[in-house]
Parts: C-alpha cells; sequence; structure tokens
C-alpha cells in the first residue's frame, strides 16, 4: 500500500515537471487564438488516449460507464480552469494573472484536510506558505503592480485557483474512475472548445512547422498526458505533498526560460528557487523521524566523549 502510494506521487510530480515547460511551449504557439489552442490540445490527447485503447484492445464503451458525477467533475474542472486562465490572460498582465492563479497549489494543501482518511500537519501549512513567497518573489514580488483597471482579469485569475484546486480535491471522491476516463473527458472539453472557437473566435493557420510542433507538444505534454498523471497521482498519492511540490511549476517554467529564451537570471530568481525548494523540504520531511535520528546522533556523539 504505501509502496503504490509513493509511486503514485511519483507520477503527480510528472505532470508537475509537464506544467512547467508550459510556457515554453506557449511561446512557440502563441498566435492561435485562446480557445482554438485548447481545442486542438485537448483533441490531440483524445487521439493520443484512443490510439492507446485501440492499440492495447481496451473496451472504450465501458470507460463510458462512469457516474454522472465523475463527468461533471472531469469536464469542467479541465474545461472551465483553462478557459477562465486565457480570458484572465486577455484581460490582465501575465504576470499578475500567474500570481494569483497559483494560488492553487495553497488550497490544494488546505481544502485536502477536508477529505475522508487524510490529515493536514503543520508542516505542510508552513511549507505552502514558504513556497508560496518564493513563489510570489519569482512572479514579481515587491515589483507586481496590481491595477484595479485588470480587476476582472484578476478575479478570472482567482477563479483558475479555486477551479483547479476543487477539482483536483473532488477527484478523490471518485477515485474508483479509471484514469483512462480522463481521456474521454478531454474529448467532451475538445468540443466544447470548438464549440466555444468557432462561436467567439476566427480561426488561424500558421505558416510554419515550428508552431504546429509547439501545438503537438503541448497536446501530448502539458495538456496531455500531464492530466492523466496528475489524475493518477492526487487520487492514489499524497495530495498535500503533491500540492506543495507543485510551486515547482512556475520555478521549472523560469529555468527553462532562461535556458532556451533571452531571459537573463537575477538574484531575486535565485532567491525565489531556494524559497521553493525548502518549502517542498519542510511538508515532504517526516520531522519525527528526523528528530529521533539527530537525538540519536546527539547521544552518541556525547558517549564518545
Amino acid at each position: 500500500m504505501q509502496k503504490t502510494h509513493s509511486l503514485a506521487t511519483a507520477v503527480g510530480c510528472i505532470a508537475i515537471f509537464l506544467w512547467g515547460i508550459l510556457a515554453l511551449l506557449s511561446q512557440q504557439a502563441a498566435q492561435f487564438p485562446p480557445f482554438q489552442l485548447l481545442a486542438m490540445c485537448f483533441s490531440i490527447a483524445f487521439i493520443f488516449m484512443l490510439l492507446k485503447w485501440l492499440i492495447l484492445g481496451q473496451s472504450i464503451s465501458v470507460l463510458f460507464r462512469q457516474p454522472p458525477i465523475a463527468w461533471l467533475i472531469g469536464t469542467l474542472g479541465l474545461f472551465l480552469y483553462h478557459a477562465c486562465y486565457f480570458i484572465a490572460l486577455a484581460k490582465a498582465p501575465v504576470l499578475e494573472v500567474s500570481l494569483i492563479a497559483y494560488l492553487w497549489p495553497l488550497l490544494i494543501v488546505l481544502l485536502s484536510a477536508l477529505l475522508p482518511g487524510e490529515n493536514l500537519y503543520f508542516k505542510h501549512i508552513v511549507g505552502a506558505l514558504v513556497s508560496l513567497l518564493g513563489c510570489w518573489i519569482l512572479l514579481g514580488g515587491p515589483q507586481s503592480n496590481f491595477n484595479s483597471d485588470y480587476l476582472s482579469g484578476y478575479l478570472f485569475a482567482a477563479a483558475c485557483a479555486v477551479i483547479w484546486s476543487c477539482y483536483s480535491v473532488a477527484c478523490r471522491f471518485v477515485k474508483q474512475v479509471p484514469t483512462d476516463a480522463v481521456g474521454l473527458f478531454c474529448a467532451v472539453c475538445a468540443l466544447l472548445g470548438w464549440l466555444c472557437h468557432f462561436y467567439f473566435e476566427s480561426s488561424y493557420t500558421p505558416d510554419n512547422s515550428a508552431q504546429w510542433l509547439a501545438v503537438l507538444g503541448l497536446g501530448l505534454g502539458p495538456l496531455g498526458l500531464a492530466f492523466f498523471a496528475w489524475d493518477y497521482g492526487i487520487k492514489k498519492g499524497n495530495i498535500q505533498l503533491l500540492g506543495v511540490l507543485s510551486y515547482a511549476t512556475p520555478l521549472i517554467s523560469t529555468l527553462m526560460l532562461i535556458t532556451f529564451t533571452n531571459i537573463q537570471a537575477s538574484t531575486s530568481i535565485y532567491l525565489a528557487c531556494s524559497a521553493i525548494v525548502l518549502g517542498a523540504l519542510i511538508a515532504s520531511l517526516q520531522w519525527s523521524d528526523l528528530l529521533l535520528k539527530l537525538s540519536a546522533t546527539v547521544s552518541r556523539f556525547r558517549k564518545a566523549f
């Protein structure tokens, strides 16, 4: 049981890494309208899973037989989060939107205490707050300029944090639903995305392969495989720890941009990285075991002298 728990937590970390490369890939696909990009990525995710089911001979009809609450949580959680995120970016600066939206890891840590059989420890709260501080520094810190002119964008970003944290925690109530069912939720999200695109937007066709490759990468990774890894991790793993570790997403994103773009590293970035890592360590360490080992080491040291 413990081995499965740890493995599931490790699988959930795959999603955190994949979301860390979202910004880098999104740069290449920035010219696509939001709903068109969303619809294409969810379509790719569904097609990827459809091929898996066909190759392995899995029954798709069985996956359809999920309780209505699972369909509601899966489709609304995935679609509404990304819809609100793209709308927020259209109405407010990306720095402030990201800072507000990345309250969801902290909310996951706090809301998970409501789950049956889960315990919220002081270390989880401290770790989440320390990582949140690092995230705040990483996304601008005191230089963040919240302006009332962008209030609607800020509210949509806040909705992102609430939606994704509620989605992640609510998935524990339908943990009997197989992770493969997320592929069907992606299909519904793709359909909703296409409907919104054709109603609200004009289609865009790129003139270079790099943009198509970026869309493919998004659909297979941050807006594809990441959903399946996250679903498995939060249903069977340590949801509090995953919530804290999720603050690594803006950290990974920033490091990727520094490595592959002209963004320069700074003291604030190194300070933010340190805070995020420290927060994750605080939340993940078994402090009682650590104190016992430290006490035993001190005792042996005293006996030796």
